[in-house]
């Protein structure tokens, strides 16, 4: 009572000093300037986010340590050649000062040698790379150095989540493709390649405002490596229309398929596309946050541009060290080696699926599996907290699998709007980027989802 009635002592003492003073004019210009405190809409009233969720609930699992192959980062170190790279380059004082804003130039020119040849042609290291803070960063470069408020961006579903608001940010407008699951997805295994786009969904998609395409490949989290001929249909409708594509290619260093980059495909196509790259993901090392845009000179300088407005320069030492990265791996065997060590992975892991009897879509590409647990089946009466009750399935089976079983996995209806998310909620996305005995104890604790399984 005494706190309150001192909160009204102002307005007591303008009304004696000022017969014309109102406590209600006070009341509304406290109120509106109280208002500017208030957040942009483009981050209030955001559901809170799969990676809170997920990493919240596995540090207070009663079942610890928890198995966490949820978030895709490595559990294993970079090669020693770029560790020692990485040592090196702290020692020279050019190394602990800023980077040129559009990348060392090693870098650049170790990426534009290791990218040559899949390209046919000399890439130019000053005017067709610029390094970025990470590929998201490198995204949202390209989003902020191209689209205008109202401005229309092509997402295909499942989507990469930073994607969303990166393009948000500028004021653009996402138009959602979904892609679709095999229908026989729920029953039986089969490939991520069997995920498919609807092409006639794709062009109705597109309208005079659409800017941009972004394309995924290997794709995150389906594992699909979209085939030559699927390209080139996306592509022949982002010529026709003039949409610049944003090829998110962060994983293309791990495929197991034929992988065709979309730039490759022809001058035309080359001419309008932005391909993005993660040294992160190359040589595991996702905390290192060194990424690129590749491109043609008259879309990069605005990248760059851009770039330069959103964080200046990117880490001086670790740029270095991928340099020598690229300069080395293929002398090394590393490209060949990182695919065989996933490849050797994923089939560690995907053993558990198999003696479970539960169907999964077997990877193109990447590090990630898709699970469909539709056989697994909750208990009516379990306690799921509120915010994961008015959830999609595939958080309540995430939450169910952190309690009692002690995996950590990424429920993937967090990639989709809430038109399509049914499509996936019964899919768990799993990241097999971990060490062997991680792998092997996220298969002894699965086994436990035996008795919750009905055919």
């Amino acid at each position: 009572m005494f706190c309150h009635r001192l909160s009204l002592l102002p307005i007591f003492r303008q009304t004696i000093r000022n017969p014309n003073f109102h406590a209600r004019s006070f009341h509304i210009t406290t109120m509106a300037q109280t208002n500017k405190l208030k957040p942009a809409a483009r981050v209030a009233g955001q559901k809170l986010d799969v990676w809170t969720i997920v990493n919240e609930a596995a540090t207070a699992s009663p079942i610890q340590p928890i198995v966490n192959m949820g978030q895709g980062f490595f559990g294993y170190n970079p090669p020693d050649f770029i560790l020692n790279a990485a040592k090196e380059a702290l020692n020279r004082v050019e190394c602990n000062q800023y980077s040129p804003t559009k990348g060392r130039p090693r870098l650049k020119k170790a990426i534009a040698d290791a990218y040559s040849p899949h390209w046919g042609r000399k890439i130019n290291p000053d005017t067709e790379v610029t390094i970025t803070t990470g590929a998201n960063e490198g995204m949202l470069s390209a989003f902020m150095a191209f689209i205008e408020p109202g401005d229309e961006v092509i997402v295909f579903e499942p989507f990469f989540d930073q994607y969303i608001s990166n393009i948000e940010m500028p004021g653009g407008k996402i138009v959602y493709v979904p892609m679709h699951p095999p229908k026989s997805g729920a029953t039986e295994t089969s490939s991520a390649g069997e995920w498919t786009i609807d092409y006639d969904e794709l062009e109705r998609a597109i309208t005079p405002r659409t800017k941009m395409l972004v394309l995924n490949t290997p794709h995150n989290p389906v594992g699909k490596v979209y085939r030559k001929d699927e390209l080139e249909k996306i592509a022949a409708l982002c010529v026709k229309n003039q949409i610049i594509i944003l090829s998110d290619e962060v994983y293309d260093r791990l495929y197991y398929v034929p992988f065709t980059r979309i730039a490759t495909l022809s001058p035309e196509v080359e001419k309008i596309t932005l391909t993005v790259g993660s040294a992160g993901k190359n040589f595991y090392a996702t905390g290192w946050r060194v990424g690129w845009l590749m491109g043609p000179a008259d879309l990069i300088q605005y990248v760059s541009a851009a770039h330069t407005r959103i964080c200046y320069s990117s880490v001086s030492p670790l740029q270095e060290a991928c340099a020598v990265g690229f300069e080395q791996a293929e002398a090394q065997g590393f490209w060949d080696e990182s695919i065989k060590d996933m490849q050797r992975r994923m089939s560690r892991f995907n053993e558990i699926w198999k003696e479970l009897g539960v169907p999964y879509s077997e990877p193109e590409g990447g590090y990630f599996v898709m699970v469909n647990l539709h056989k697994v089946k909750l208990p009516e009466d379990y306690p799921f907290p509120p915010h994961v009750a008015e959830r999609p399935r595939d958080f309540k089976l995430a939450w169910f699998l952190i309690q009692e079983v002690g995996v950590a996995a990424i429920p993937p209806t967090e990639f989709y709007t809430e038109a399509n998310e049914s499509i996936v909620e019964d899919y768990l996305r799993f990241a097999v980027c971990k060490p062997d005995d991680v792998l092997d104890l996220a298969k002894e604790r699965l086994r436990g989802l035996k008795k919750y399984i009905q055919d």
